[in-house]
C-alpha cells in the first residue's frame, strides 16, 4: 500500500510537468531585447526592406510632383501636393527609424516603385493633355503606389515589433495610417467626379 500511494503523487507531477512543457513549446519565441534581434536574419530583412522604401519614398516625392504639373484638374492636382508634403515627412520618419534601430540611413533601389514610376509615366503619355481621362490614369498610378506602400509599411511595422523596436512601430504605423487616408481621398476623388466625367471623353 506503501508503493502504491507514493506511486500516485509522480504520476500527477508527470502529467502537470507534460502540460506546461506543451505550453511552453506552443509559445512564440520573441527576442528578450534589442540586441539579441540585432544578430538575427529577420533583422537583416527589415533593414534591407527600409532601405527599399526609404529609397521608393525619396524617388516619389519627384514623381508625384511631374503628376501634379500633368494633371488636369485641381481637385486632384491639391490631393497630390498634399500628398508630396506627406511624403517629405515620411522621409524624415523613416530616417528616425534608421536612428532608433542604430542603422544609417541608406536607400537601396526599389525595383518595384521604379517600375510604378515608370507606368505613372507611361500612362501620362498615352493620354491627351488637358483630358479628365488622363487624372483618371493618374489617380489609377497613384493608387498603385499607394497600395504598394500600405504594404510596405505594414510589412515593416509587424517585422518592428517582432524584432523589439517599440519606437519604429509607432513611427512606421504614422505612416501607413497617411498612406491609407490618401488611398481613400484618392478613391473619393475618382468616384466623386472624375470617372463619371471621363466616361464621356472621346477616345
Amino acid at each position: 500500500m506503501a508503493t502504491t500511494t507514493k506511486a500516485a503523487p509522480k504520476k500527477a507531477a508527470t502529467k502537470s510537468t507534460s502540460k506546461t512543457a506543451t505550453k511552453a513549446a506552443k509559445a512564440p519565441k520573441v527576442p528578450e531585447n534589442t540586441e539579441i534581434a540585432e544578430e538575427s536574419a529577420l533583422n537583416e530583412l527589415f533593414i534591407d526592406e527600409l532601405k527599399d522604401i526609404y529609397w521608393a519614398e525619396k524617388h516619389l516625392t519627384k514623381a508625384l510632383a511631374k503628376l501634379s504639373k500633368k494633371a488636369t484638374t485641381d481637385e486632384l492636382r491639391g490631393a497630390i501636393q498634399t500628398h508630396i508634403t506627406q511624403t517629405e515627412n515620411q522621409i524624415t520618419r523613416l530616417e528616425q527609424v534608421f536612428d532608433v534601430v542604430g542603422e544609417k540611413a541608406t536607400a537601396k533601389k526599389c525595383e518595384a516603385m521604379a517600375g510604378l514610376i515608370k507606368e505613372s509615366e507611361e500612362i501620362v503619355e498615352s493620354t491627351e493633355d488637358g483630358s479628365i481621362t488622363r487624372d483618371a490614369g493618374i489617380i489609377s498610378a497613384c493608387q498603385k503606389v499607394e497600395h504598394y506602400e500600405i504594404a510596405s509599411y505594414g510589412t515593416l511595422k509587424t517585422l518592428a515589433g517582432v524584432l523589439g523596436y517599440a519606437e519604429a512601430v509607432e513611427l512606421l504605423d504614422a505612416t501607413l495610417q497617411e498612406e491609407k487616408q490618401t488611398d481613400e481621398i484618392l478613391t473619393q476623388v475618382a468616384e466623386g467626379t472624375i470617372n463619371q466625367s471621363a466616361k464621356t471623353e472621346k477616345a
